[in-house]
């Protein structure tokens, strides 16, 4: 049974009884350890070791990695904000982006009966990824040497309070940075990648939810949602299956439903104007500039207005996105340029006209571009609770303003469309979602080639005390 409450008013707007009583799922599926009856016994310890500390400086919120810099910031609705990210190359500090966030994120239930169909929460906008951020657990959250940073906030009722590790910050090894055998001379070159992680929780009800910016060596910047948690569930009649999503466990299923993220970027490359531009690769018709019929282009289409700018992601096309800046030229004659990855996933499949469909507008289209307005935030705009629709992006957009050689920001819509099995309960294995910011003409060269050589002498072989020998990283003819 579903009541329809007017808490203003004091009274039942509806009443709905859809469905005869379906009986309580019975099973016990505790996933706690303590619950847990047979846990591996064959795993042996993996430590993360830094004998000479992590290599960030921290000054406050501003934090010095290799050649990065930036500074920290965290707000109630979006959490973590990165402002003014910028990469040292060579003699000159280069600006990237000057404020990155999720702005929102949507999560639509497919099941049309009276317990479900209304379930779309907006979890930035109505309750607040800040507000639900965890406390993280030093070894447990993440590993290494760590930096934590307490987060400051207030309560519903204006009281002051401390999220104490709300942000944690740290170092990873990331595989091979680059690599080559030159098999003329001998010459053996390979290097390891390594990657800064700054990174939240937020726990929204029955789903957790992690966000993870990593900045890379070579310039690359890269947000990664990781989402985990307890998903919704729905009884089911014993001898019957569940339409409206899959069965994870006896008389129960979980509904099929999609996760939304839209992140922000206020885009700073180099200064100035800044502007986007849109790529497809496309064969070339045979002829006498394809006599071979092996010629393939990219093609370009500039982003010159806002309404224009609205796009979605074509997998078949490889589509990708630059943002450059053509008040600059880089080494070879081009304006310097940041490339925009990322993954065509499916869009909001609620049909035009539904509820959530017109409050979460975002979600129909993988990338926005927008001319900067301070007053434009929030994806879903700024109060989506209860919101009729419209609001948000489709809005902002609307005003079709000049996008071209200007002060712009960047919206990419983000997402995973899950169809609940056996293997999501009782606790979620981490799915993934995100993109990547790579930079393309933005450097003279890999800002990752002067990495030096560094033998990890903790590597052994397996079952030896053998060390790792002193050409694994370099060798052959200087």
């Amino acid at each position: 049974m579903v009541a329809v409450v007017d808490l203003i008013g004091g009274k039942v707007i509806d009443l709905t009884d859809e469905d005869p009583i379906v009986p309580i799922p019975r099973k016990k599926r505790n996933y706690g350890a303590h619950e847990v009856k047979n846990p591996r016994t064959d795993i042996k310890p993996l430590p993360i070791e830094q004998p000479e500390g992590a290599s960030f400086r921290v000054d406050g919120w501003k934090v010095d990695w290799q050649k990065w810099s930036f500074r920290i910031g965290f707000t109630p609705r979006e959490g973590l904000v990165l402002h003014q990210l910028a990469y040292q190359d060579g003699a000159r500090k280069r600006s990237l982006i000057h404020r990155a966030s999720v702005t929102e994120m949507v999560v639509p239930y497919a099941d049309p009966t009276a317990n479900h169909f209304w379930k779309s929460a907006f979890d930035a906008g109505e309750y607040g990824l800040g507000m639900l951020a965890n406390a993280l657990e030093l070894g447990c959250d993440c590993l290494g040497n760590i930096r934590y940073f307490d987060v400051p906030g207030a309560d519903s009722k204006g009281e002051p309070f401390v999220m104490q590790n709300a942000i944690c910050m740290h170092e990873e090894d990331y595989g091979i940075a680059w690599k080559h055998y030159e098999f003329r001379n001998g010459l053996f070159e390979v290097r390891r990648s390594r990657r800064l992680v700054i990174s939240f929780f937020a726990t929204v009800g029955n789903y957790d939810y992690g966000f993870y910016w990593y900045l890379y060596q070579d310039g690359t910047v890269q947000l990664e949602t990781k989402l985990t948690g307890i998903i919704q569930t729905a009884a089911v009649r014993s001898g019957e299956t569940y339409k409206w999503g899959g069965m994870v466990d006896d008389n129960l299923g979980g509904p099929t439903h999609q996760h939304f993220f839209n992140v922000r970027l206020h885009m700073d490359l180099d200064g100035g104007g800044n502007t986007v531009t849109e790529h497809d690769f496309v064969p070339r018709p045979w002829g006498d500039d394809n006599p071979h019929g092996n010629v393939f282009d990219t093609t370009t289409r500039i982003l010159s207005r806002e309404h224009d700018a609205a796009a979605i992601a074509n997998g078949q096309t490889g589509r990708f996105w630059k943002i450059s800046n053509p008040n600059e030229t880089n080494s070879v004659g081009n304006a310097p340029a940041y490339k925009l990855v990322v993954n065509p996933s499916p869009l909001m499949l609620a049909q035009e006209g539904s509820y959530v469909r017109k409050r979460g507008g975002f979600a129909t289209k993988h990338v926005w571009v927008t001319a900067f307005d301070p007053a434009e935030k929030y994806a879903s705009g700024d109060y989506p609770n209860v919101h009729a629709g419209g609001d948000g992006l489709p809005r902002y957009a609307a005003k079709d303003r000049n996008i071209e050689n200007a002060d712009i920001v960047v919206w990419h819509s983000f997402g995973h469309t899950h169809v609940c099995k056996p293997e999501d309960f009782p606790i979620m294995p981490v799915e993934y979602a995100g993109f990547l910011l790579k930079p393309t003409g933005f450097f003279a060269a890999n800002a990752a080639g002067d990495i030096p050589p560094d033998r990890n002498s903790r590597s052994v072989l397996a079952h030896e005390s053998n060390t790792a020998d002193e050409s694994c990283c370099h060798a052959g003819k200087s």
